[in-house]
């Protein structure tokens, strides 16, 4: 995945193509996304999504906890400590980093022992 990075954090009024282009994530991707609460966007008059450019970076977080395996309810979890509309923080970033290393290594761990529990059954 290819993300854009030519663009202000702070820009707002960004279509669902315009997110779905910079962040290589289908445009129904982003749509599911705010339908399940990961993501927040604006309507304008005549009822068009327009997201905060704060949808870029959740995007990338999105993906980050998919790559881990975590399930829907655990990223809108990791995810609930941002605040709507603004860009995550360098803290925000460690923050989610943490769980997402701590839940990669409870992960590995859990499939090393089924590992070993089949070739002990063998």
């Amino acid at each position: 995945m290819t993300w854009q990075t030519d663009y202000d954090m702070h820009e707002a009024g960004l279509t669902v193509g315009e997110v779905a282009g910079r962040t290589g994530v289908a445009a129904s991707a982003i749509r599911f996304y705010e339908r399940q609460g990961l993501l927040t966007s604006d309507r304008t008059s005549t009822n068009q999504r327009r997201y905060h450019a704060d949808a870029l970076c959740r995007v990338k977080m999105i993906h980050a906890c998919q790559r881990v395996g975590l399930t829907l309810a655990e990223i809108r979890d990791a995810l609930s400590h941002l605040e709507p509309g603004k860009a995550p923080g360098p803290e925000d970033w460690e923050h989610l980093a943490a769980r997402l290393r701590t839940e990669a290594s409870e992960r590995v761990d859990l499939l090393n022992q089924v590992l070993r529990d089949l070739a002990s059954s063998s």
